[in-house]
């Protein structure tokens, strides 16, 4: 049976990333989008982050990454956006309250979107902005001998030629390590990945693709294939990695929808409880203001289910008009916000910061 979901809208900002962590250490967890903060458990009274600059009908925050970054206790913000070409963070003030001070963490060139991942196993998870016009990179922060963050950063590349638009992390070769997914290829984990070279293996091109590209064994054989929106155009997919006699690898692109565009954020996640993972995403709403395919279209939120096997069965969760639908944004969040046991959707975009709270099977 279908999950029912109970839409809230929050605000009618346009921030397209958002967040949820507990950032005034009072045990609730609060929704932070953009220029602002929602205080848990009802979300009505929202406090002032900073200001957010606006370039044309964008704001420069294209992602809320929670993180202490200066080790205080309480949680930060990491963002960044195509605008700036850089990586920041955003101080939160803790008990004193007020503005929260924004700080340079390094010069990236444009950034699509940023995504954690602990590519080194330490416990730590890395910043991975997506750059498309500059080689990949990820930022790793300086703990002190107590395990806490300094504030400071290392800045280490890993690839050679301009990431393009679309990152994810799976392991593509079956070694036990991470890879790092891009549009046009991926760049295999070396056995040191401080001191060795990342190899690029350019097998596929997948334009404009979602950020996250999903990695997941989709028809069980073992070997590791790919889930991806399109992000500035029509369409869902997973393609399916073959390897031939020969020992080379080949990807194979089914369908998964076709009608919908700019599916850009995508997560896999137990929706309904039932041990599976589901499928979740839906439109970024005027992506690029109106110039892509399909951006004048109704908009929506989703999820797949069955995905083993590669049936995926769509369940809508919203779809219609923007000015009464929403959809996922570039930057969504999954958290249980009610201590139901299921995921809510936290969904921020130009048409505005929502919630779905998950009501379980209807």
């Amino acid at each position: 049976m279908a999950v029912r979901f109970e839409r809230k809208l929050i605000d009618k900002g346009n921030f397209e990333a958002a967040a949820v962590f507990d950032v005034n250490n009072d045990g609730v967890p609060d929704i932070v989008c953009g220029g602002y903060w929602y205080e848990g458990p009802d979300y009505s009274i929202r406090h002032k982050i900073c200001d957010v600059e606006w370039e044309g009908e964008y704001r420069k925050d294209f992602a809320s990454i929670p993180m202490d970054v200066n080790g205080d206790g309480y949680v930060d913000i990491i963002t960044g956006s195509w605008w700036g070409e850089g990586l920041y963070w955003r101080e939160n003030p803790g008990k004193a309250g007020g503005e929260w001070k924004t700080h340079l963490i390094g010069r990236t060139g444009n950034i699509e979107t940023i995504r954690l991942f602990d590519i080194d196993g330490d416990g730590y998870p890395e910043i991975f902005p997506n750059t498309p016009g500059c080689p990949q990179a990820f930022f790793k922060l300086v703990l002190d001998s107590r395990g806490n963050g300094t504030g400071a950063f290392t800045r280490h590349v890993i690839g050679e030629k301009p990431s393009g638009h679309g990152m994810g992390f799976a392991d593509i070769d079956g070694d036990g390590k991470t890879d790092i997914i891009l549009a046009d290829g991926w760049l295999k984990q070396p056995e040191n990945l401080y001191m060795d070279n990342w190899t690029f293996h350019p097998e596929f091109n997948l334009g404009t693709t979602s950020v996250p590209i999903l990695g997941y064994d989709v028809n069980s054989d073992g070997v590791m294939d790919l889930i991806v929106g399109m992000g500035h155009g029509y369409g869902l997919y997973w393609y399916e990695q073959i390897i031939q006699p020969n020992g080379r690898r080949a990807w194979v692109a089914h369908e998964i929808e076709t009608k919908v565009s700019q599916y850009h954020d995508l997560q896999l996640a137990d929706i309904d409880g039932d041990g599976k993972l589901e499928l979740i995403t839906g439109s970024r709403y005027r992506a690029h203001n109106g110039n892509d395919p399909g951006e004048h279209n109704p908009i929506g939120a989703f999820y797949f289910d069955e995905i083993d096997g590669g049936k995926f069965d769509r369940v809508v969760i919203d779809y219609g008009d923007p000015k009464e639908a929403s959809g996922l944004g570039l930057y969504f969040w999954l958290h249980d916000l009610t201590g139901s046991g299921l995921p809510d959707i936290i969904a921020p975009g130009k048409e505005g910061l929502y919630v779905f709270f998950n009501k379980g099977e209807a």
